[in-house]
């Protein structure tokens, strides 16, 4: 089954006389891609770790309109009790983001660590962040984020309909309104504030990865095959980043 991915709008605004910067998007279609994706790969999460993927999905996304085009970011997050890896990346050149959850031979933390990769077009070292994240929620973890590894606030809220949105300071922000905002109030903010639109961006739920692309991680087992398979005729792989599942026979070495 071949998914034909749908794109999401993503609009980039600026609030007049807030001095704010808000993004967001309705999230539906990288969701039904996501779930087709679990679907055609035999992938089943909790409903516990299924949301905190697709909420990740969804920040992870709002941040990368909030940032230059060139950029690709990749936000892992290692938690405890449970503990699993979540992991999100994408890209505003690709116009794509992808995740998945690991949740075996995951190393438990003392506490629950976030790591964010940043990389750019130009090939730069890439800028990595640790730090430290506060419950399960990624909607939580964006002003945590913010605060720590961008220098200035933002907030990000859940909305109704599977609506996302950020808000972020820009200089001179009214910081006290930022501070007070709740999801009602950003529910119905084209009533009561100014917004000048500045760009669209689309995204959609999307890897890329193929088993042509899979397939050299294997190389170093190629004259050592029986050790591979132990005495089967296929291995499966798993992408390390969407967990899409690829048959692998001994013939493919």
């Amino acid at each position: 089954m071949e998914i034909q991915e749908e794109f999401t709008k993503i609009e980039s605004i600026f609030v007049r006389h807030r001095n704010a910067l808000l993004v967001r998007g309705q999230f539906t279609p990288i969701y039904t891609d996501y779930y087709l994706h679990l679907m055609q790969h035999g992938i089943r999460h909790g409903e516990e770790i299924d949301q905190m993927l697709k909420d990740a999905l969804a920040v992870l996304t709002l941040h990368l309109v909030a940032r230059p085009w060139a950029e690709t970011i990749a936000w892992t997050a290692n938690l405890r009790a449970p503990r699993i890896n979540l992991f999100v990346t994408g890209g505003s050149v690709a116009e794509a983001i992808t995740g998945r959850v690991f949740t075996e031979d995951v190393r438990e933390p003392d506490r629950n660590l976030f790591y964010a990769q940043t990389t750019t077009l130009q090939g730069a070292e890439p800028r990595v962040s640790t730090m430290e994240v506060e419950g399960r929620d990624p909607v939580a973890w964006v002003s945590q984020y913010y605060d720590q590894s961008e220098q200035r606030p933002a907030r990000a809220f859940r909305l109704d309909d599977e609506n996302f949105v950020l808000i972020a300071a820009q200089p001179d922000c009214d910081l006290e309104w930022l501070a007070g905002l709740d999801e009602d109030a950003v529910a119905v903010i084209e009533q009561t504030e100014e917004l000048n639109p500045l760009e669209n961006r689309r995204f959609r739920f999307h890897c890329g990865c193929t088993l042509d692309k899979i397939l050299p991680i294997l190389g170093s087992w190629r004259e050592r095959p029986d050790e591979l398979f132990e005495g089967s005729h296929e291995i499966t792989l798993q992408c390390p980043r969407c967990a899409a599942r690829y048959v692998v026979t001994r013939d493919m070495l």
